[in-house]
Formats: structure tokens, sequence, C-alpha cells
């Protein structure tokens, strides 16, 4: 099932002389950890923003095509132009990548509260999903911190619990660890890697941090020019290194070894391929 179709997406932002999004066509399957990468301005985070409605209802421009989004769980479809923003955000959930710009109450427990209060939960139910969310995230015992007081990592660590309390189908992540230290990356890595391998949250990921989603991702888009330069699975786009290279998509420096190893048909690149692509609890926090 696909819980995202994207059908000949184009937007352009209000003043703007050139389409953001040029031609998008793209589907994401329920349970998949699909990441994105490409060059600053290729679109990677303008198109996050129309999966969940984002664009066009908050930010308006120029939009043609359209977007699908699919409840797993009902078999429901909302087309976003037409769906709230509200009601699409319990289907798809987006995080910034700045915490600071999503984070205003007083206490991380309050946090994570906030959401679920507005959609008029039961108490007992808000609760009992503030529970679950912080033993995930392994923030249960900052639940009465002052949000400001966290470190980096743990404060987008909280951006991602807020959200993952509504208990969204998908969890969209436009590079939320760009300004962490590889500790903090580290830990909101592995937090993202669990609840897709063991929560079945279906993950779009954005990050300039490719040695990570090249380990993880089931599938990975590469953007440029606001449309899909790209996409395949990791080992099939380490065969496009070069292509990749001369857009200003680097790949982790095992697989560059792996590539120039390979042009000139040594032996010791499969072994190198093989050591990267091996299954690691731990995800890197290069």
């Amino acid at each position: 099932m696909n819980v995202i179709e994207v059908r000949n997406l184009h937007f352009k932002y209000r003043r703007n002389q050139y389409y953001a999004l040029n031609g998008i066509n793209l589907n994401v399957r329920k349970g998949e950890f699909l990441g994105i990468v490409g060059p600053s301005g290729s679109g990677k985070s303008t198109l996050c923003l129309t999966f969940n409605g984002v664009i066009p209802h908050s930010i308006r421009g120029e939009f043609k095509g359209e977007v699908i989004v699919t409840d797993p769980d009902t078999g429901k479809r909302y087309n976003t132009r037409e769906t709230p923003v509200p009601k699409l955000s319990t289907i798809v959930g987006l995080v910034l990548q700045n915490p600071e710009s999503q984070i205003f109450n007083m206490t991380v427990e309050e946090e994570v509260a906030f959401a679920l209060e507005n959609l008029g939960l039961p108490r007992e139910e808000i609760l009992e999903r503030i529970e679950w969310a912080l033993r995930i995230a392994g923030l249960e015992d900052k639940r009465n911190e002052f949000p400001p007081n966290l470190s980096g990592g743990e404060q987008q660590k909280l951006a991602i619990t807020a959200i993952l309390a509504m208990k969204p189908k998908v969890l969209v992540l436009d590079e939320p660890t760009a300004q962490l230290d590889p500790a903090g990356r580290r830990g909101v890595f592995e937090m993202v890697s669990r609840l897709n391998r063991e929560e079945g949250i279906t993950v779009i990921l954005v990050a300039h941090n490719a040695d990570f989603l090249f380990r993880r991702a089931d599938r990975i888009v590469v953007m440029n020019g606001g449309k899909i330069h790209v996409e395949g699975t990791p080992r099939e786009l380490i065969q496009k290194i070069g292509e990749l290279n001369e857009i200003g998509v680097k790949l982790p420096p095992a697989l560059e070894l792996y590539s120039r190893l390979e042009s000139q048909r040594k032996g010791l690149s499969s072994v190198i391929l093989e050591q990267f692509f091996q299954p690691s609890e731990r995800p890197p926090g290069l």
C-alpha cells in the first residue's frame, strides 16, 4: 500500500520566478524508510511540506498536481489540497530542522500533551500516550524539565516525541540533526531507526548524513533543481557515484573508496561493500 502518492507536482512560491518543485512523481510505501538527499535548493524541504498540507494551505503559491495521503488503518484517501492540515497531521507528522521553532511549553510533559489536548482526546488516553512516547524516546526522567535546559539532541527528541504522541502513520523529518553534535545525531538516528523497525512507522528522512541513509534507508530519492534526479536502493545508487558527485551529493567515504577500487577491478572492493552494509544496531554519528 502507498501511504503517500505525489502526481506531477509543481509548486512555485509567491514572488519567485522559478518552480521549487517541477514535476515530482513519487510513491511512498507503508512501512518504508525513505531517504531524501540533494544539494541546497533542490526542493527537499518544499516537498516535505506538501506531505501534510502545510503547502498549499499555510504556505501559499502556485500549486499544480496532487498529493494523496492514505490512512493505512482505514484505507481512506485524502487529497491534501482539499483536506485541512490538522486532519492530515494525524496521519503524517512533520518534524522540522530547528526544534526550538516547535517547542514552546514550560515542561517536557506539557509539550507532549499540547497537541493531544487540542485533538480533544480523553484524559486517560492523553496520559497513556505521553507515557508511551516518553518511554520510546528515553525521556521519562525529563518529563518535568524546562525544554530549553535540554541538550540539542534531547530537544530534537522532544520535538519528535510531541509528534509521535499523535500516533501518525508517517513520520517526516526534515534534516532533524543538522544542528546537532555527533552524539546528538547518533541518538536521534537511533530513535528514528527504532520507530521504523519496531513500531512500523513509515519514515521519510531528509538528511545530509548520507552515511546513515545509505546504511538504513530502504530507498533513497536524490533531488536536484526541483526534480527527482534519480532514485533507488542504496546499492543501486552506488553505481551512480560519479553522477551524484556532479550534482553535489557526497557518498560515505567507504562507498567512495569502493567505487574507486571497483573502477580499478580490485577484489577488495566487494569486501568493503559487504562490511559497509552489515546490519548495525548503532548507526554512525558522523
